[in-house]
């Protein structure tokens, strides 16, 4: 019975230490606004979120788990390769991911949001809506704590955090949306890019459908499906999608204007399409290749003249 009255007494110093309109959400704030912005203009994850999230998860970075691992997300330590942290949870002793510094946390809750088919949905909402994200992360069981979402809200509010979840005010042309700066690491997690909403890997030489299968957790099955294949075959330089892909390209991408070598498989890759969609958009059968110089349409039906 005392061990139960000092987790209860533990809870209540840590719910007042990151309490309504304190000082110390203040200071978490300043602190780590930066990196959210960064981080919602790298990935579209509402810096809003993130920083409830954050506040929430870690009691404003006072928690066992944010003070001895520099975690302040609470994310567990699933297919993670790195150091690690054990205490009881849900469960006993049960297996936290542990960072060399709070920033690598941030990143990496945007990684674990981007590589899970479960939160996909998510990125289809505005920046904008932290309600619909709030509620949408407690749908997709980030949390088990049934007033999750109005928490996160709650805080969002009193805060008023919004107000970091600018839209984002830069516009790339097609040629710059493929030339990724992508990191030299084996860990497929920090060669994550997002296209179209989509988290996907840049294939590397010795990359299979099997290795990326494996290391994010997802069925080859579905993982090929997502792709748009039926067969194993993998090529250097394209990208393997982790989630589905979508009905047309981003907005600002009404055409694509093929090359020499270009096929409909390649462009649905490009832009992150189904190929199917694209197919359809363009009256093309399944097999049927376009010609050197003919406009693609990505985001509706060819106009037929």
């Amino acid at each position: 019975m005392s061990k139960i009255y000092v987790i209860l007494f533990l809870s209540f110093i840590c719910v007042n230490i990151c309490g309504a309109s304190t000082d110390s959400r203040k200071a978490f704030i300043k602190k780590y606004k930066s990196i959210a912005i960064e981080e919602m203009d790298r990935t579209g994850i509402p810096a809003s979120i993130k920083l409830a999230q954050g506040m929430l998860e870690s009691g404003c970075g006072t928690s066992k788990l944010a003070v001895n691992a520099n975690n302040h997300f609470g994310i567990k330590c699933h297919n993670w390769n790195g150091a690690s942290f054990t205490m009881d949870d849900d469960k006993r002793n049960e297996c936290f991911r542990k960072y060399r510094n709070p920033e690598e946390s941030w990143v990496d809750h945007s990684e674990f949001l981007l590589t899970r088919p479960r939160y996909a949905f998510l990125f289809d909402l505005p920046k904008t809506d932290y309600k619909g994200w709030a509620k949408g992360l407690k749908k997709a069981g980030y949390a088990t704590a049934s007033d999750y979402a109005q928490k996160l809200i709650k805080i969002i509010e009193e805060e008023e955090l919004y107000q970091f979840d600018r839209p984002a005010k830069k516009v790339h042309p097609i040629p710059n949306e493929l030339n990724y700066k992508l990191s030299e690491s084996k860990n497929y997690q920090s060669r994550v890019v997002y296209i179209n909403r989509i988290p996907s890997v840049k294939v590397k030489e010795g990359d299979t459908f099997e290795s990326i299968a494996q290391y994010f957790n997802i069925p080859l099955k579905k993982l090929l499906k997502y792709n748009d294949k039926n067969e194993l075959s993998i090529r250097t330089g394209m990208h393997v999608f982790l989630a589905k892909k979508k009905n047309k390209a981003p907005k600002g991408y009404t055409f694509h204007k093929t090359k020499a070598g270009d096929t409909m498989y390649m462009i649905s890759q490009i832009y992150g399409i189904k190929l199917a969609k694209l197919l359809q958009y363009n009256y093309m059968e399944n097999g049927e290749q376009p010609q050197v110089g003919e406009m693609i349409s990505l985001r509706g039906p060819a106009q037929l003249y």
